[in-house]
């Protein structure tokens, strides 16, 4: 039975129908990915699944007792000058009120100095009323594993920060349904590939929107598509959506291209006089105004983008050259000794922990920062177009055509002058979109904005910070092409693990203590990338060594004989396992699931989670494991 059904959902703003007609059924263990282009109306219709938003008609209709939560996109007004934690709490309802309450006085006894016994004792007395010591322990997690600080204030935290508080929010719950829109924004590899197993394990049934096509194809069993207003479901996986709606749009353009012939034709032979009007060609005629009707109904699909990177003269061979480079405090250096020599024509990314200085190493790559040792060499005739520079100074109230030709009407793009309306046509921007102030554009907008900024001057050097966030697939994939084709050098950062392993040809990895460690191309697997990070060690409390004894050099553990064979087998019993579960999520994904004796149901469901798990626990031996092999090989 569905846990949730949208019937007949209509909206309308301004033009054609934003939802015509949508119907949809969410049932136990749907994890279904919305997919859309920017604008086609995928946050409307969560929020109006959610509750939040009226649909001009329709109804959803939830099953009796259902529990649905909504990542929105941006923190409420009313949830501004709560603490992180408080607004984490209140996604648990009365027991976050509770643990909230408690921890107001335990603040307030700080602040003075002193405890009111009474109103703690109080305090604690309705926590263990509403069983809140574990729903604590929960929001602690999320914090952790999000790293959010629970005591900071929420209006002075930056849209990324608040937008990991609100994903907090939502998963520290228990609802039936989750509905995400775009969760892994502003995560960093680790978070994101934390969010995957959680889901996976904890989340049973959810719809999400999502641009990250790796956590998409991890993730989802379902895929719906959100098109022209009308609502597709696509039984397959996300590289067979993508060829199979390729074809799809091919068809449709032949269709309309003999629908169109015909018309020409018949619209001809009405021109050619009364004869037409004979009682007997009256059928013909009516024939002909339905095609007409038909034709006008027809609903285009929004134009491509069509990115054009305008290429500057040819740098030097060689474009950055860092030779033992310490970056940040000596001290506490957020980049230790590191060396590296990028050629023109190198793409490299960039990845780490959120925080973990990948823009300060940008900075000192290209002079913004002075090192505190080691030098940097920047080489001959670079124009370099620095993505980040251009977000931070987007101006509110100025309209994207005037960022883009600084206030002109007209640009020079490579050899060619256009009208700026004309270019950011080619960003999807229609001439109503251009005009208005920058800050009442979507993220997409914006995104796509600072796209066309970077694209309209000649460089031959380019530097992304997180170019893909917002961004639909088509424009996505789009971008990724260009960038290949591009012969200049790219630096890029990202969180996006196939824009990266699809653009660059060498991948810089922050790892422990400041160290940068440069592999070939991307990362070959990045589950794990950093959990073989040790803690640090406790310091001894015995005395210290006098100076004549010699400090030991600890040898790097090497794999067994017997955990080199299980490491050699793993990944082939890791596809295994993940072919099985595959198979079980097109089984419980079919329509006629449901339909089926119980037993089997009742067998597939069950199975379910057992299945995940193994797989888990087989991850987490690869990694420890490779771990192993990768630390013994460096430190040899």
């Amino acid at each position: 039975m569905a846990l949730l059904t949208a019937q007949d959902l209509r909206l309308t703003h301004i033009g054609p129908p934003l939802l015509d007609g949508i119907d949809l059924q969410i049932h136990p263990g749907d994890r279904i990915c919305l997919l859309g282009r920017n604008g086609a109306g995928k946050s409307t219709l969560m929020s109006i699944l959610a509750g939040i938003r009226s649909a001009d008609a329709g109804t959803v209709h939830r099953d009796t007792g259902v529990e649905v939560a909504h990542l929105p996109q941006e923190l409420p007004d009313s949830e501004m000058d709560k603490s992180v934690y408080a607004v984490v709490a209140s996604g648990l309802g009365e027991q976050g009120e509770s643990l909230v309450a408690y921890q107001r006085q335990l603040d307030l006894a700080e602040l003075q100095g002193h405890p009111d016994i009474r109103a703690l004792e109080a305090a604690q007395q309705e926590v263990e009323r509403h069983d809140g010591w574990d729903a604590d322990r929960r929001i602690r997690e999320m914090l952790t594993r999000l790293k959010l600080d629970g005591s900071a204030h929420s209006r002075h935290l930056s849209g990324g920060v608040q937008r990991r508080v609100l994903l907090a929010r939502t998963l520290v719950g228990t609802p039936d349904i989750l509905l995400l829109d775009e969760p892994t924004n502003h995560l960093d590899m680790q978070s994101i590939q934390w969010l995957e197993e959680y889901i996976l394990r904890h989340v049973p049934t959810l719809l999400f929107v999502t641009h990250d096509r790796a956590f998409l194809r991890r993730v989802a069993n379902g895929i719906i598509e959100l098109d022209r207003g009308m609502l597709t479901r696509w039984q397959c996986d996300y590289p067979t959506y993508c060829e199979r709606k390729e074809a799809a749009l091919a068809a449709e353009e032949e269709q309309w291209r003999r629908q169109n012939q015909r018309l020409a034709e018949e619209e001809a032979w009405l021109r050619k006089g009364l004869k037409a009007r004979r009682k007997r060609n009256m059928g013909r005629v009516r024939a002909l105004e339905r095609l007409r009707q038909e034709c006008r109904q027809r609903r285009q699909r929004e134009g491509t983008a069509r990115l054009a990177i305008q290429e500057a003269r040819q740098s030097g061979r060689v474009v950055v050259e860092a030779e033992a480079v310490t970056l940040g405090y000596t001290d506490a250096p957020v980049v230790r000794d590191f060396s590296l020599v990028i050629q023109r024509g190198d793409k490299v990314g960039i990845v780490g922990p959120n925080g973990c200085g990948k823009t300060t190493l940008l900075k000192g790559l290209f002079g913004e920062l002075a090192p505190a040792q080691g030098q940097v060499r920047l080489g001959t005739n670079l124009e370099v177009a620095y993505s980040d520079q251009m977000r931070d100074a987007l101006p509110p109230e100025t309209p994207a055509r005037d960022i883009v030709a600084e206030g002109n009407d007209f640009l020079d793009v490579g050899a060619k002058r256009m009208h700026v309306v004309s270019y950011l046509r080619d960003f999807l921007f229609t001439p109503e979109r251009a005009q208005i102030p920058c800050k009442l554009l979507s993220g997409g907008e914006r995104n796509r904005l600072l796209l066309a900024t970077l694209f309209a001057r000649p460089a031959n050097v380019l530097v992304l910070d997180e170019p893909t966030n917002d961004l639909d697939s088509e424009t996505l994939e789009l971008l990724e092409s260009k960038l290949v084709e591009f012969e200049g050098t790219v630096l890029l950062v990202s969180h996006d693990r196939q824009f990266i392993e699809n653009v660059v040809t060498s991948t810089l990895v922050f790892e422990a203590d400041g160290q940068v460690v440069e592999h070939a191309g991307a990362v070959p697997r990045w589950e794990g990338l950093w959990a073989g990070a040790a803690e640090p060690e406790p310091r001894s409390e015995k005395s210290p060594a006098t100076s004549s004894s010699k400090p030991k050099r600890e040898r790097p553990r090497k794999l067994g004989f017997k955990e080199a064979r299980e490491l050699e087998k793993l990944p082939e019993a890791i596809e295994a396992k993940e072919g099985e579960l595959d198979a079980l999520h097109s089984f419980m994904a079919a329509e006629d699931f449901y339909r089926q004796d119980e037993a089997r149901i009742k067998e597939a469901v069950e199975r379910l989670e057992p299945l995940q798990e193994e797989i888990a626990s087989l991850y987490q031996r690869w990694e420890e494991l490779e771990a192993i092999r990768l630390h013994s090989e460096h430190k040899g």
